[in-house]
Protein backbone atom coordinates (compact mmCIF):
# COMPACT_ATOMS: atom_id res chain seq x y z
CA UNK A 1 0.00 0.00 0.00
CA UNK A 2 1.30 3.26 -1.22
CA UNK A 3 1.71 6.79 0.49
CA UNK A 4 -1.97 8.22 -1.02
CA UNK A 5 -3.75 4.71 -0.08
CA UNK A 6 -2.52 4.68 3.72
CA UNK A 7 -3.38 8.33 4.42
CA UNK A 8 -6.76 7.89 2.88
CA UNK A 9 -7.69 4.18 4.14
CA UNK A 10 -10.85 5.97 4.76
CA UNK A 11 -12.01 6.47 1.74
CA UNK A 12 -16.64 23.19 -18.67
CA UNK A 13 -16.92 26.52 -19.34
CA UNK A 14 -13.66 28.29 -21.60
CA UNK A 15 -12.87 31.70 -20.60
CA UNK A 16 -11.14 34.46 -21.50
CA UNK A 17 -8.48 36.00 -19.16
CA UNK A 18 -6.88 39.21 -19.23
CA UNK A 19 -3.03 39.06 -18.14
CA UNK A 20 -3.62 41.21 -14.91
CA UNK A 21 -2.90 40.13 -11.08
CA UNK A 22 -5.82 42.52 -9.69
CA UNK A 23 -7.96 40.73 -6.67
CA UNK A 24 -4.59 39.27 -5.30
CA UNK A 25 -2.24 41.93 -5.27
CA UNK A 26 0.49 41.90 -2.48
CA UNK A 27 0.06 38.41 -2.03
CA UNK A 28 2.90 36.16 -0.40
CA UNK A 29 2.62 32.78 -2.91
CA UNK A 30 4.69 30.05 -2.22
CA UNK A 31 6.33 28.17 -5.43
CA UNK A 32 7.26 24.52 -5.12
CA UNK A 33 9.14 22.93 -8.10
CA UNK A 34 11.67 24.44 -10.58
CA UNK A 35 12.39 22.28 -12.92
CA UNK A 36 12.64 23.92 -17.07
CA UNK A 37 8.42 24.40 -16.80
CA UNK A 38 8.56 25.75 -13.14
CA UNK A 39 11.37 27.82 -13.25
CA UNK A 40 9.99 29.54 -16.46
CA UNK A 41 6.39 30.32 -14.19
CA UNK A 42 8.09 31.17 -11.52
CA UNK A 43 10.22 33.71 -12.92
CA UNK A 44 7.47 34.77 -14.92
CA UNK A 45 5.52 35.71 -11.93
CA UNK A 46 8.54 37.42 -10.13
CA UNK A 47 8.96 39.47 -13.33
CA UNK A 48 5.42 40.26 -13.94
CA UNK A 49 3.28 39.71 -10.87
CA UNK A 50 4.33 42.12 -8.25
CA UNK A 51 3.40 39.10 -5.75
CA UNK A 52 6.23 39.11 -2.90
CA UNK A 53 7.13 34.39 -4.56
CA UNK A 54 8.77 32.58 -1.78
CA UNK A 55 10.14 29.08 -3.98
CA UNK A 56 11.25 25.48 -2.91
CA UNK A 57 12.95 23.26 -5.19
CA UNK A 58 14.86 19.63 -4.06
CA UNK A 59 18.16 21.07 -5.58
CA UNK A 60 18.44 24.57 -4.26
CA UNK A 61 20.40 25.79 -6.68
CA UNK A 62 18.07 25.95 -9.31
CA UNK A 63 16.64 29.25 -7.45
CA UNK A 64 19.51 31.30 -7.01
CA UNK A 65 18.64 32.89 -10.45
CA UNK A 66 15.17 33.32 -9.04
CA UNK A 67 16.75 34.97 -5.68
CA UNK A 68 18.59 37.14 -7.46
CA UNK A 69 15.84 39.11 -8.93
CA UNK A 70 13.85 39.32 -5.97
CA UNK A 71 12.38 35.39 -4.72
CA UNK A 72 12.94 34.82 -1.53
CA UNK A 73 14.29 30.70 -1.36
CA UNK A 74 12.58 28.30 1.75
CA UNK A 75 14.28 25.52 3.24
CA UNK A 76 11.45 22.94 3.01
CA UNK A 77 8.44 22.42 1.28
CA UNK A 78 6.46 23.01 4.52
CA UNK A 79 8.56 26.17 4.75
CA UNK A 80 7.21 27.26 0.94
CA UNK A 81 3.82 26.86 2.99
CA UNK A 82 3.97 28.39 5.81
CA UNK A 83 1.60 31.58 6.33
CA UNK A 84 0.63 31.72 2.62
CA UNK A 85 -3.04 32.18 1.52
CA UNK A 86 -1.83 30.01 -1.87
CA UNK A 87 1.01 27.91 -3.25
CA UNK A 88 1.88 26.62 -6.76
CA UNK A 89 3.21 23.38 -7.31
CA UNK A 90 4.79 22.32 -10.73
CA UNK A 91 6.65 19.20 -10.64
CA UNK A 92 8.00 16.35 -12.49
CA UNK A 93 5.55 13.40 -11.99
CA UNK A 94 3.29 11.91 -9.11
CA UNK A 95 6.56 10.41 -7.03
CA UNK A 96 7.79 14.21 -6.79
CA UNK A 97 4.62 15.73 -5.67
CA UNK A 98 4.58 13.14 -2.81
CA UNK A 99 7.49 13.85 -1.68
CA UNK A 100 6.74 17.32 -1.78
CA UNK A 101 3.36 17.15 0.27
CA UNK A 102 4.79 14.46 2.78
CA UNK A 103 6.71 14.21 6.10
CA UNK A 104 7.10 16.26 8.73
CA UNK A 105 8.55 19.29 6.38
CA UNK A 106 5.90 18.51 3.90
CA UNK A 107 3.28 21.09 1.81
CA UNK A 108 0.45 19.21 3.92
CA UNK A 109 2.07 20.25 7.15
CA UNK A 110 2.99 23.43 6.24
CA UNK A 111 -0.05 24.91 4.62
CA UNK A 112 -2.54 26.71 7.04
CA UNK A 113 -6.21 25.95 7.26
CA UNK A 114 -8.46 27.08 4.51
CA UNK A 115 -5.05 28.13 2.27
CA UNK A 116 -5.54 26.55 -1.32
CA UNK A 117 -2.69 24.57 -2.99
CA UNK A 118 -3.04 24.82 -6.76
CA UNK A 119 -1.05 21.86 -8.85
CA UNK A 120 0.28 23.07 -12.06
CA UNK A 121 2.32 19.14 -12.45
CA UNK A 122 0.63 16.59 -14.90
CA UNK A 123 -0.44 13.71 -12.56
CA UNK A 124 -3.03 10.72 -12.54
CA UNK A 125 -6.38 11.22 -12.37
CA UNK A 126 -6.61 8.90 -9.06
CA UNK A 127 -3.39 10.70 -7.80
CA UNK A 128 -5.54 14.53 -8.11
CA UNK A 129 -8.47 12.50 -6.16
CA UNK A 130 -6.04 11.23 -3.22
CA UNK A 131 -4.31 14.62 -3.20
CA UNK A 132 -7.55 16.63 -3.37
CA UNK A 133 -8.98 14.27 0.12
CA UNK A 134 -5.47 15.25 2.01
CA UNK A 135 -6.14 18.68 1.82
CA UNK A 136 -9.59 18.29 2.66
CA UNK A 137 -9.12 16.17 5.86
CA UNK A 138 -6.60 19.15 6.66
CA UNK A 139 -8.98 21.93 6.01
CA UNK A 140 -6.88 23.23 2.97
CA UNK A 141 -7.88 23.67 -0.64
CA UNK A 142 -6.90 22.19 -3.46
CA UNK A 143 -7.46 22.92 -7.40
CA UNK A 144 -5.72 21.17 -10.41
CA UNK A 145 -4.47 23.66 -13.05
CA UNK A 146 -2.51 21.93 -15.59
CA UNK A 147 -0.99 23.16 -18.29
CA UNK A 148 -0.06 23.27 -22.06
CA UNK A 149 2.71 24.66 -23.41
CA UNK A 150 6.64 24.21 -23.69
CA UNK A 151 9.23 26.48 -21.48
CA UNK A 152 9.72 29.33 -23.83
CA UNK A 153 5.85 29.78 -23.67
CA UNK A 154 5.97 29.85 -19.76
CA UNK A 155 8.36 32.00 -19.42
CA UNK A 156 6.50 34.60 -21.40
CA UNK A 157 2.91 33.95 -19.88
CA UNK A 158 1.64 32.44 -22.77
CA UNK A 159 0.58 29.24 -21.32
CA UNK A 160 -3.37 27.50 -21.99
CA UNK A 161 -4.44 26.27 -18.72
CA UNK A 162 -7.07 23.62 -17.54
CA UNK A 163 -8.44 24.58 -14.35
CA UNK A 164 -10.89 22.62 -11.74
CA UNK A 165 -12.07 22.88 -8.55
CA UNK A 166 -14.42 24.18 -6.52
CA UNK A 167 -15.86 27.46 -7.76
CA UNK A 168 -14.61 30.03 -5.46
CA UNK A 169 -10.90 28.16 -5.35
CA UNK A 170 -10.76 29.17 -8.83
CA UNK A 171 -11.51 32.31 -8.53
CA UNK A 172 -9.13 33.11 -6.03
CA UNK A 173 -6.19 31.06 -8.49
CA UNK A 174 -7.62 32.65 -11.63
CA UNK A 175 -5.95 36.21 -11.25
CA UNK A 176 -2.13 34.55 -11.03
CA UNK A 177 -2.90 31.93 -13.03
CA UNK A 178 -4.11 35.06 -15.77
CA UNK A 179 -0.35 36.37 -15.02
CA UNK A 180 1.00 33.07 -16.19
CA UNK A 181 -1.05 32.05 -18.64
CA UNK A 182 -3.21 33.44 -21.97
CA UNK A 183 -6.13 31.51 -21.29
CA UNK A 184 -7.64 29.36 -18.20
CA UNK A 185 -10.15 26.90 -18.96
CA UNK A 186 -12.60 26.00 -16.36
CA UNK A 187 -13.40 22.00 -16.13
CA UNK A 188 -15.71 21.59 -13.30
CA UNK A 189 -15.27 21.62 -9.77
CA UNK A 190 -13.51 17.73 -9.38
CA UNK A 191 -9.80 18.63 -9.51
CA UNK A 192 -8.98 15.85 -11.17
CA UNK A 193 -11.41 16.31 -14.07
CA UNK A 194 -8.30 19.17 -15.39
CA UNK A 195 -5.86 15.87 -15.10
CA UNK A 196 -7.77 14.10 -17.25
CA UNK A 197 -7.88 16.71 -20.24
CA UNK A 198 -4.51 17.39 -19.87
CA UNK A 199 -3.81 13.85 -19.99
CA UNK A 200 -5.75 13.35 -23.26
CA UNK A 201 -4.29 16.50 -24.21
CA UNK A 202 -0.67 15.28 -24.17
CA UNK A 203 -2.11 12.02 -25.69
CA UNK A 204 -3.47 14.28 -28.90
CA UNK A 205 -0.36 16.10 -28.95
CA UNK A 206 2.25 13.48 -29.47
CA UNK A 207 -0.65 11.67 -31.87
CA UNK A 208 0.04 14.99 -33.79
CA UNK A 209 3.36 14.71 -33.55
CA UNK A 210 3.54 10.82 -34.94
CA UNK A 211 1.61 11.80 -37.75
CA UNK A 212 3.53 14.47 -38.89
CA UNK A 213 6.53 12.35 -38.45
CA UNK A 214 5.04 9.79 -40.45
CA UNK A 215 4.00 12.09 -43.40
CA UNK A 216 7.69 13.54 -43.56
CA UNK A 217 8.83 10.25 -44.19
CA UNK A 218 6.67 9.46 -46.76
CA UNK A 219 7.27 12.84 -48.74
CA UNK A 220 11.29 12.38 -48.14
CA UNK A 221 11.44 9.14 -49.37
CA UNK A 222 9.62 10.34 -52.51
CA UNK A 223 11.50 13.20 -52.95
CA UNK A 224 9.34 16.21 -51.17
CA UNK A 225 11.45 18.26 -48.69
CA UNK A 226 9.88 18.08 -45.05
CA UNK A 227 9.85 21.80 -44.91
CA UNK A 228 7.61 21.65 -48.21
CA UNK A 229 5.56 19.14 -46.75
CA UNK A 230 5.19 21.38 -43.83
CA UNK A 231 4.35 24.98 -45.50
CA UNK A 232 1.60 22.76 -47.32
CA UNK A 233 0.04 21.48 -44.06
CA UNK A 234 0.05 24.53 -42.44
CA UNK A 235 -0.85 27.06 -45.24
CA UNK A 236 -3.92 24.96 -45.50
CA UNK A 237 -6.24 22.65 -43.46
CA UNK A 238 -3.28 22.19 -40.30
CA UNK A 239 -2.95 26.05 -39.76
CA UNK A 240 -2.79 25.11 -35.79
CA UNK A 241 0.07 25.56 -33.19
CA UNK A 242 1.03 22.23 -32.58
CA UNK A 243 1.71 21.12 -36.28
CA UNK A 244 3.10 24.69 -36.68
CA UNK A 245 5.54 24.46 -33.52
CA UNK A 246 6.28 20.43 -33.16
CA UNK A 247 5.87 20.49 -37.18
CA UNK A 248 9.37 22.79 -37.12
CA UNK A 249 10.97 21.05 -34.63
CA UNK A 250 10.48 18.09 -37.15
CA UNK A 251 11.92 19.94 -39.78
CA UNK A 252 14.71 21.47 -38.59
CA UNK A 253 15.51 17.78 -36.21
CA UNK A 254 15.65 20.11 -32.81
CA UNK A 255 15.62 17.20 -30.28
CA UNK A 256 17.85 18.30 -28.04
CA UNK A 257 18.34 20.20 -25.40
CA UNK A 258 15.05 18.90 -25.10
CA UNK A 259 11.81 21.23 -24.09
CA UNK A 260 9.75 18.21 -23.09
CA UNK A 261 11.98 15.07 -22.69
CA UNK A 262 10.90 12.15 -23.51
CA UNK A 263 10.66 9.87 -20.87
CA UNK A 264 8.17 12.97 -19.15
CA UNK A 265 6.78 12.00 -22.13
CA UNK A 266 6.36 8.47 -21.66
CA UNK A 267 5.22 8.81 -17.89
CA UNK A 268 2.33 10.41 -19.38
CA UNK A 269 1.30 8.12 -22.57
CA UNK A 270 1.55 5.51 -18.95
CA UNK A 271 -0.88 7.58 -16.81
CA UNK A 272 -3.35 7.67 -20.50
CA UNK A 273 -3.10 4.35 -20.12
CA UNK A 274 -4.30 3.93 -16.62
CA UNK A 275 -7.07 6.37 -17.47
CA UNK A 276 -8.22 4.30 -20.28
CA UNK A 277 -8.13 0.97 -18.40
CA UNK A 278 -10.29 1.94 -15.79
CA UNK A 279 -12.50 3.52 -18.42
CA UNK A 280 -12.42 0.54 -20.55
CA UNK A 281 -11.32 2.80 -23.41
CA UNK A 282 -9.38 0.97 -25.97
CA UNK A 283 -7.06 3.16 -27.42
CA UNK A 284 -4.83 1.74 -29.84
CA UNK A 285 -2.74 4.25 -31.14
CA UNK A 286 -1.63 5.01 -27.91
CA UNK A 287 0.20 1.42 -27.23
CA UNK A 288 1.92 2.65 -31.02
CA UNK A 289 3.10 6.38 -29.90
CA UNK A 290 4.11 4.49 -26.44
CA UNK A 291 6.17 2.07 -28.09
CA UNK A 292 7.90 4.74 -30.60
CA UNK A 293 9.27 6.53 -27.29
CA UNK A 294 10.50 3.34 -25.77
CA UNK A 295 12.48 2.59 -28.71
CA UNK A 296 13.71 6.42 -28.75
CA UNK A 297 14.70 6.51 -25.63
CA UNK A 298 16.62 3.12 -26.31
CA UNK A 299 18.40 4.45 -28.80
CA UNK A 300 18.81 8.23 -28.60
CA UNK A 301 19.17 8.49 -24.25
CA UNK A 302 17.02 9.66 -21.85
CA UNK A 303 17.78 13.96 -22.80
CA UNK A 304 15.82 13.99 -25.88
CA UNK A 305 12.97 15.89 -26.63
CA UNK A 306 9.43 13.67 -26.77
CA UNK A 307 9.41 14.72 -30.46
CA UNK A 308 12.63 12.84 -30.95
CA UNK A 309 10.25 9.56 -32.56
CA UNK A 310 10.54 11.53 -35.63
CA UNK A 311 14.33 9.79 -35.67
CA UNK A 312 12.63 6.39 -34.51
CA UNK A 313 10.15 6.91 -37.28
CA UNK A 314 12.66 8.15 -39.91
CA UNK A 315 14.94 5.48 -39.06
CA UNK A 316 12.49 2.87 -39.30
CA UNK A 317 11.55 3.70 -42.95
CA UNK A 318 14.87 3.47 -44.17
CA UNK A 319 15.97 7.36 -43.83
Amino acid sequence: MGYFEKMLATPSVERDTSKTSQGVSNVDIGFIGLGAMGSAIATNLVNTSGHAITVWNRTAAKAESLVAVGAKLAKTPKEAGAGKSIVFSMLADDSALHAALSGDDGLLAGLPKGALHVSLSTIAVATADQVAALHHERGQRYVSAPVFGRPDAAAAGRLFIAAAGAAPDLDEAEPVLAAIGQKVFRIGDKPSAANLVKLCGNFAILAAIETMAEAMALAEKGGVAKAKLLEVLTGTLFDAPVYRTYGRILVEERFTPAGFKAPLGLKDMRLVGEAADKSRVAMPLLSLVRDHLLETIAKEGEDIDWTGIGKTVARNAGI
